[in-house]
């Protein structure tokens, strides 16, 4: 990011009061009314924490191989998966925000291809939107599946190849 730009997002976010004091702009926080790709940047960075803290369930010494896991984990492709692994047990309300978030307009990463990108894409909203609304025993309970169906479909996948002679 060049200097100017950065200077003008500090002006744009923090806003002196008449004490000189940082002001904030809103008191709270509406997932309702947030943009679902809002949503999804919260839910990413939620996401990325938690399989992150998780697995130090495995390995707490090799932060290189946690990072290149983690990485892995969190990719869209596998976001992707999780979220059909998941689809089952939402509810209807999550369905929506899923599918409202998964067709916002976006542009993919050369990384993913289109549709794993915007269903990862809705799945981080989904995380996102559970955050802000404080709803952590639904945010986890689904969070832990789909850690869970990545997992096993990792563990699947290795099993697949090892059967090939790869």
């Amino acid at each position: 990011m060049k200097f100017e730009r950065f200077q003008q997002l500090v002006r744009m976010m923090f806003l002196p009061d008449a004490a000189g004091d940082i002001q904030t702009r809103y008191t709270a926080v509406d997932a309702q009314t947030v943009h679902p790709l809002v949503l999804a940047y919260v839910g990413d960075a939620y996401f990325h924490l938690y399989v992150r803290t998780r697995l130090l369930s495995y390995e707490q010494a090799k932060v290189q191989a946690l990072h290149a896991f983690s990485a892995q984990i969190v990719s869209a492709a596998w976001q992707a998966r999780a979220y059909r692994g998941i689809s089952a047990m939402l509810t209807a309300q999550e369905q929506a925000l899923y599918r409202r978030a998964r067709n916002t307009k976006s542009h993919a990463p050369r990384s993913a291809s289109v549709a794993d990108y915007h269903a990862s894409t809705g799945f981080e909203a989904l995380l996102g939107s559970l955050y802000i609304r404080g709803e952590t025993a639904r945010l986890e309970e689904i969070t832990e599946a789909a850690f869970q169906i990545i997992a096993s479909e990792m563990m699947a996948n290795i099993q697949r190849e090892q059967e090939n002679g790869h």
